[in-house]
């Protein structure tokens, strides 16, 4: 028979979630902010995508902050980062802004959607959400290498809903979906690699703020820690924007690919109370 401590759910108390209150504070707050936001800014500089999809887990378990809290601050980060990654690749002429004006309307129809389902999802459940996202995500880096060359162009209404998929995912988990976006922009728009990068910041640029425009009113948001992690990141982009052109992104991929596997069964056992939950309801 099990026993729990009265009004406190057995799910949340395996998952030992953070709360708004046990946020860090002070310069040691400042500096790990700091650290999330340039890793983010870099991966997004260098491979286009891929930091997002960690920036929800390094806020709640290395920073302290609570999952939707992390979220939302995860959505404005990437949706500011993002959109100074999209004018550096603009610039060099590798933004296809009709396919972003296309894809991106799935997107943000799918982002708001998404946001506001997520305010009737306990922060565990969307935790082991993103872990499961994750795991998918580091299975297809693993299994299918970068094609640089162009593929013919799919049905437009497959690519919609493919936008809208992504979108769904960027409302309801804060990940900016660069990893399903650029091979869906290379395979189903027929974008070379260098357009799909730079057009796929440019989406994530829009699904970030309108899934953030969903959290508004449903979630605090701790502004001054979401400008650091904001201004950090930007920092990195640039750094990343540069260092990219010289590092082998496809062995760097499959690094990430394989630390992202491992973050994924961090978080699934840091949230295995859920697991449980499901395979013996009783």
């Amino acid at each position: 028979m099990r026993i729990y401590v009265r009004h406190e759910d057995p799910i949340v108390k395996s998952a030992r979630l953070p709360s708004s209150r046990c946020m860090l504070s002070g310069y040691r707050s400042r500096v790990i902010l700091s650290l999330i936001g340039l890793a983010l800014g870099l991966l997004l500089g260098v491979l286009g995508g891929g930091g997002s999809i960690l920036t929800v887990p390094a806020l709640v378990y290395a920073a302290g902050i609570a999952p939707k809290t992390a979220i939302a601050m995860s959505l404005a980060v990437v949706g500011t980062t993002s959109a100074v990654g999209a004018m550096l690749r603009w610039r060099a002429g590798h933004v296809h802004w009709r396919t972003t004006l296309a894809f991106g309307a799935a997107t943000l129809l799918g982002a708001f959607g998404g946001a506001r389902l997520a305010a009737h999802v306990r922060g565990d459940v969307q935790l082991v959400l993103l872990a499961m996202v994750m795991l998918a995500a580091a299975t297809a880096m693993l299994r299918a290498p970068m094609r640089a060359e162009t593929q013919p162009a799919a049905h437009p209404l497959l690519l919609a809903l493919t936008g809208a998929s992504v979108g769904v995912l960027t409302g309801l988990v804060g990940i900016g979906g660069g990893f399903v976006i650029v091979p869906a922009l290379t395979s189903l728009a027929g974008l070379s690699m260098a357009e799909a990068v730079g057009t796929s910041l440019s989406v994530i640029t829009v699904n970030s703020a309108s899934g953030f425009v969903g959290t508004i009113g449903r979630v605090t948001i701790p502004w001054r820690e979401t400008a650091i992690v904001a201004a950090s990141a930007v920092t990195g982009i640039l750094i990343g924007n540069t260092v990219g052109k010289r590092v082998p992104a496809a062995k760097l991929k499959r690094y990430f690919a394989i630390f992202l596997l491992a973050v994924a069964c961090f978080v699934l056992y840091n949230n295995r109370g859920v697991l449980l939950h499901v395979a013996s309801p009783q």
